[in-house]
């Protein structure tokens, strides 16, 4: 029997449109990227934490973006 695992994807939006997005990578951790960045900003153990550290990179004063998950 094959089983096969789906990495999840969230893309988090701000008022003017994508911001960045949070993958799930092999390991069970989660990797960060800003938008129009070629590399992640780091990797994080929890989904939770991800949000927090891509919230964390955002301009000062930016509201916390909506995640979707895709």
């Amino acid at each position: 029997m094959m089983t096969t695992h789906t990495r999840r994807l969230y893309v988090a939006y701000g008022p003017n449109g994508a911001v960045g997005s949070i993958r799930e990578v092999d390991d069970g951790s989660w990797a960060v990227t800003m938008s129009g960045a070629e590399a992640p900003i780091g990797q994080y153990p929890s989904l939770d934490i991800a949000k927090n550290a891509l919230t964390s990179h955002l301009r000062p004063g930016s509201a916390r973006p909506e995640f979707r998950e895709h």
